[in-house]
């Protein structure tokens, strides 16, 4: 199964991926609002751990491609936070795009269809969108989505050190409801 937008392929992962996601996750553009940059052998790592969760959940976080050329951009999908929090369980959205592919409306045409597929095929109530509290581009995608902010809901990250400049984080929800009115 995959999930098609105008510009977009969301497809499971392949060897192929394993490059370019390495690079986008060692560039420190894309990863300054992450706690470190990624080794080729951690993001090795990382694609096969999307795939297992895929094999055990039926969703996880897509390869992105573009449809006019194939060429990988990224992920955009449906994760379970593994940390304890005020809102865990739960089921979060997240993305990470290389950094020529950002400012052209992808990430929040992507998610889109990833809600979609979270409230239709998979039956979800609520799904959220978590980041640090710097990376305003991340929360203007939550919001072109239409996810809400409630800053009663920050909070700290319990993976990250006291002191930490990315501990502080900020939390967005969407509901089933809500969605189905914003379609």
């Amino acid at each position: 199964m995959n999930l098609q937008t105008d510009r977009l392929l969301l497809r499971r992962w392949k060897d192929s991926d394993s490059p370019p996601f390495s690079a986008m996750n060692a560039d420190p553009v894309v990863m300054r609002h992450f706690p470190k940059m990624l080794t080729s052998d951690e993001s090795q790592a990382l694609i096969e751990k999307i795939e297992k969760f895929f094999e055990k959940e039926s969703f996880g976080l897509w390869a992105v491609e573009l449809a006019s050329n194939q060429n990988f951009i990224g992920f955009v999908g449906l994760w379970r936070p593994t940390f304890d929090a005020h809102f865990t369980p739960c089921v979060e959205i997240g993305w990470r795009l290389a950094k020529e592919f950002w400012g052209q409306g992808y990430a929040p045409e992507a998610a889109k269809k990833v809600l979609e597929d979270g409230f239709e095929r998979i039956g979800l109530d609520e799904i959220v969108a978590m980041t640090a509290l710097p990376n305003k581009n991340s929360m203007r995608v939550m919001e072109k989505i239409g996810m809400t902010y409630d800053p009663l809901d920050n909070f700290m990250h319990p993976s990250l050190v006291d002191g930490h400049h990315l501990k502080e984080h900020v939390l967005y929800r969407i509901q089933k409801s809500d969605w189905i009115e914003c379609k």
